[in-house]
């Protein structure tokens, strides 16, 4: 049995633990807010984008032969871009992103498709370093603080990789906010953008007959070419914010958790203390009462 000054000792430093984890879990917790602040104020100005999109792609029959919107008739190289942390003490955030992500590699390797990889995060960038993957690219230093001029780097890499047709497919793997104890993982195809945000149902379509005819200066094609790099930034954007969300929704749970798991050691840990300091206490009085048998 370990002494009562190694147990005291032991005590102290999950004690001392504990308040470190304490104190994480308080900062996840104020982050989170913040997350999800940001998450609210994008969600609109994302639907927006579409709408436009969709209403500009109605206009015209050839915008479907954009560069972002073409259909590789034979998919040889997909990009999977994996987008985790920079930091760890988060639970499984970071690793199921990566399982997601190695296991995407395998289906699309038995389909005979090629994968390259793309890092986002310095968790990622170690794990693709340590198995010796060769990374198409990769952004570190931002991913619990994104900004938008991140999301537009990100965007713009991957679009140059897709129109330079080094891949036929981008697919973004992360970690969907749902709740602070639920983060899904999520595979989103980034490009070619799915013509599908051109389509409109029946409803809109008899709402758009009776705003009667528009013109458009420049054309249709002119403008969604603008409009599709900024609604893949806006895609790419909104994914590092539910990352972002996810991530501190993550740790905070994990810090709770491991707050939760210190106490239980401490009261462990004090019980045994007892335990101890018991025992040496009948020691000494069997060792008084000895001594005093002897002089008898």
């Amino acid at each position: 049995m370990a002494s009562v000054q190694d147990l005291k000792r032991r005590v102290r430093s999950v004690k001392n633990t504990r308040k470190i984890t304490k104190a994480m879990e308080l900062v996840a917790s104020a982050r989170l807010r913040r997350a999800q602040t940001r998450i609210e104020a994008m969600r609109p100005y994302a639907e927006t984008m579409r709408e436009l999109i969709a209403g500009v792609g109605r206009a015209s029959a050839s915008v479907r032969g954009l560069p972002l919107l073409q259909q590789r008739d034979e998919v040889k190289t997909v990009a999977v871009v994996a987008l985790t942390g920079d930091r760890g003490l988060a639970g499984p955030f970071n690793a199921q992103i990566l399982r997601r992500a190695f296991a995407l590699e395998r289906e699309l390797r038995g389909e005979g498709a090629e994968v390259r990889f793309v890092a986002i995060g310095k968790k990622g960038r170690s794990t693709f370093a340590f198995r010796r993957y060769e990374v198409a690219g990769e952004f570190v230093g931002f991913t619990d603080r994104p900004a938008y001029a991140d999301a537009q780097a990100i965007a713009h890499a991957l679009g140059e990789l897709f129109t330079s047709t080094e891949v036929d497919r981008v697919v973004l793997v992360y970690n969907a906010y749902e709740s602070p104890l639920v983060q899904r993982v999520t595979e989103q195809d980034l490009l070619p953008i799915s013509e599908d945000i051109l389509q409109t149902d029946e409803e809109e379509r008899r709402d758009d007959a009776l705003r009667g005819d528009f013109i458009f200066e420049p054309e249709p094609e002119e403008i969604l070419a603008r409009l599709l790099p900024v609604y893949l930034e806006t895609q790419v954007y909104r994914a590092l914010l539910e990352s972002a969300a996810s991530e501190q929704g993550a740790r905070m749970t994990a810090m709770r958790n491991a707050s939760k798991n210190a106490g239980e050691l401490i009261d462990g840990l004090t019980l045994q203390m007892n335990r101890a300091r018991q025992a040496e206490i009948t020691q000494e009085i069997l060792e008084v009462v000895a001594g005093a048998e002897a002089l008898t």
